[in-house]
């Protein structure tokens, strides 16, 4: 399950992000993206012709209403309006995903506020 910052990350032609990526393809592991995330990184077509790329790639999910009423209880509960890293979370714990994140802190005061067992693996962009 990949955040905004791994979408920039390879929105920046980061070459670590695009090796993980190409491994995690390669281990046959299926990547998810929430459409939000999509949303919060998406700015230009034009410029931004990687990135398309790479979302071709990806299971881009769309977010659906129980999603979205979980979302907005873990807001609540970790007392943050951050609905795309909420999304995140509540997406990768029902997937039993790793999460790619450059905000690791942040996924984790999420995953910790929503006491999830076991606690999704969080990996650093």
């Amino acid at each position: 399950m990949y955040d905004a910052g791994a979408l920039i990350a390879i929105d920046n032609n980061d070459r670590r992000m695009w090796a993980r990526h190409n491994l995690a393809l390669e281990d046959g592991r299926e990547i998810h993206v929430p459409s939000v995330v999509v949303s919060q990184a998406w700015r230009d077509s034009r410029r931004q012709v990687r990135l398309g790329k790479f979302l071709a790639g990806c299971h881009v999910v769309p977010i659906g209403l129980e999603t979205a009423k979980a979302t907005g209880i873990l807001c609540g509960k970790a007392s943050t309006a951050d609905v795309v890293d909420a999304t995140v979370v509540v997406m990768a714990a029902s997937l039993g995903a790793i999460i790619w994140t450059s905000d690791p802190d942040d996924i984790r005061a999420l995953i910790d506020a929503q006491n999830i067992k076991p606690a999704p693996v969080i990996r650093t962009v």
